[in-house]
């Protein structure tokens, strides 16, 4: 890229200045044929010409050589004040200052010991420094102005990848979020397919049927247990099509929550006093349902064979409590590791409340406050 701009500002300085010399020359011969400086000037004008790509590959050197021959001849101030322009267009600005000084001066040389059509010296040296000033304020506008263009580009560059960042940290903690339910899920779950399995072990002399039964409930819970395993595989996933399926569990699934537990041998007696459920707002649905599910889970844990309380109350302005006791065993039939609590506790902060779950009296007593806006 930088060879085809090199390439194309080379042909474009070698045929301007070429052309203006050659107009100097012409207009210079065409006053006075007889001129014994004509020829000065030719050569003069040649070899500023030939020293004009100079100007693209070290345009401080090549300029201050062609105002030195600047001095001799007006055939090459078309390449020394094209010179003077691109030193101003670059970051140096001392440079530039300089450069155009002595472009100033090397004229004001050429003028004392030559004529310049007629004009006054005083006119004349003033028309090359107000030249010489507008080139030095053209150069400095430009490259004021690329350099703006240039930052704006960066920014905005910065601001997209700024925007990608964000999107993606967004879809993780989502992902992460979905996943941490599907976890509460998954556990629920396979604490079903424990007790389930646990009373097939225990009770080999049960009636076929309900041998039965019992399995046929083990191979549904598995095969569901699998999907959402699956499902929780997915969302950690870094591809796109993640970005699916995700259960949204509201109030209105408790009482089905309740009954999977009472198939499973748990006796849970539930008591909903919630004005407006439907109402509820995603997260507090969502949250309330995640306590009742793990107090239940939990219970089936440590507390196998005891009786399940769970209370759910309130409503818009009031905050929605969730309840859930149970009495203490003497020792629990599945290992935990107490994980749950602690994300469920999360969960519950991020909801703007507080969880608080204690034994006290030979019972298991979970408690979660969470606020519901009017």
């Amino acid at each position: 890229m930088n060879g085809i701009k090199n390439g194309w500002g080379l042909a474009v300085l070698l045929g301007g200045s070429g052309l203006l010399i050659v107009a100097t020359l012409v207009g210079r011969w065409s006053n006075d044929p007889t001129d014994p400086l004509l020829r000065l000037d030719i050569a003069v004008g040649v070899l500023a010409w030939l020293l004009t790509p100079l100007l693209v590959w070290w345009p401080v050197r090549g300029t201050a050589a062609l105002t030195v021959l600047a001095m001799l001849s007006p055939a090459v101030t078309p390449s020394a004040t094209m010179g003077a322009l691109q030193v101003a267009r670059r970051p140096n600005r001392a440079a530039a200052i300089a450069v155009s000084v002595g472009g100033i001066a090397a004229h004001a040389v050429q003028g004392a010991w030559r004529q310049n059509g007629g004009m006054s010296y005083g006119w004349w040296l003033a028309l090359v420094t107000v030249a010489y000033g507008a080139l030095l304020g053209w150069g400095l506008w430009a490259r004021a102005r690329e350099a703006l263009i240039r930052a704006l580009e960066e920014r905005a560059q910065r601001a997209e990848a700024e925007q990608g960042r964000r999107v993606a940290e967004a879809r993780m903690l989502e992902r992460r979020r979905i996943a941490r339910e599907m976890h509460d899920v998954l556990a629920h779950r396979l604490s079903l397919l424990a007790t389930f399995a646990g009373a097939m072990e225990f009770r080999p002399e049960a009636p076929p049927e309900q041998m039965s039964r019992a399995a046929g409930v083990v191979r549904s819970g598995v095969h569901q247990a699998l999907d959402e395993l699956r499902e929780v595989i997915n969302l950690l996933r870094e591809d796109d099509t993640a970005d699916g399926v995700h259960p949204q569990p509201v109030l209105a699934d408790v009482p089905r929550l309740v009954a999977e537990s009472r198939a499973a041998g748990t006796e849970v007696l539930l008591r909903e006093a919630v004005d407006e459920p439907a109402e509820a707002p995603p997260t507090v649905a969502r949250t309330a349902y995640r306590v009742v599910q793990e107090g239940l889970t939990n219970a089936r844990k440590h507390a196998a064979g005891q009786t399940v309380r769970v209370t759910v109350s309130g409503g818009p302005g009031a905050g929605l409590d969730v309840d859930v006791r149970n009495r203490l065993a003497v020792a629990g039939t599945l290992p935990s590791g107490g994980a749950g609590l602690a994300g469920l506790t999360e969960r519950v902060h991020l909801a703007g409340g507080t969880l608080d779950h204690q034994q006290t009296e030979g019972e298991f007593r979970l408690h979660a406050s969470i606020p519901w806006p009017a």
